[in-house]
């Protein structure tokens, strides 16, 4: 028979970088599980995807043993990352901070693509549209 998680907890922690002080231990530490074996074995697993930070869901047991599940970066990191920004507009669309082209745009959809509630990369593609649009990152050929 399998495990019944108990407890689900969502993170989002920098790639290779977890370490058990403050936010990782102050939120997994009244959970009861080994904070040195998560950060290890989290580092271990995301060492190729250093810089970035990675969305995690942790499923907690009641023996106190666990098992996470990365996901994809969010859509407004990666949106930052290739447009080489250090934040979005603060007045959303009103004002334009950057421009990515269409292939930047789609590269993005399909970094994306499993996470999102989309089945094929133009759909993925529209919804990181619309997150650049609320960023004020404006895409090449669209107005």
């Amino acid at each position: 028979m399998a495990k019944e998680a108990v407890k689900k907890i969502k993170l989002q922690i920098a790639a290779g970088k977890a370490t058990p002080a403050p936010p990782v231990g102050t939120v997994l530490g009244p959970a009861g599980i080994n904070l040195q074996d998560f950060c290890t074995r989290y580092n271990d697993a995301t060492r190729d995807k250093m810089g970035d930070v990675l969305p995690v869901e942790i499923s907690i047991y009641e023996d106190r043993s666990f098992d996470f599940v990365i996901k994809t970066p969010p859509t407004a990191f990666l949106l930052k990352k290739y447009a080489k920004v250090q934040k979005g507009s603060t007045k959303g669309a009103n004002e334009t901070v950057a421009t990515i082209s269409k292939a930047t745009l789609k590269e993005i959809a399909e970094i994306k693509l499993p996470d999102l509630n989309a089945y094929d990369v133009e759909a993925a593609m529209k919804i990181v549209a619309g997150t650049a649009k609320n960023m004020g990152i404006a895409i090449e050929g669209e107005e």
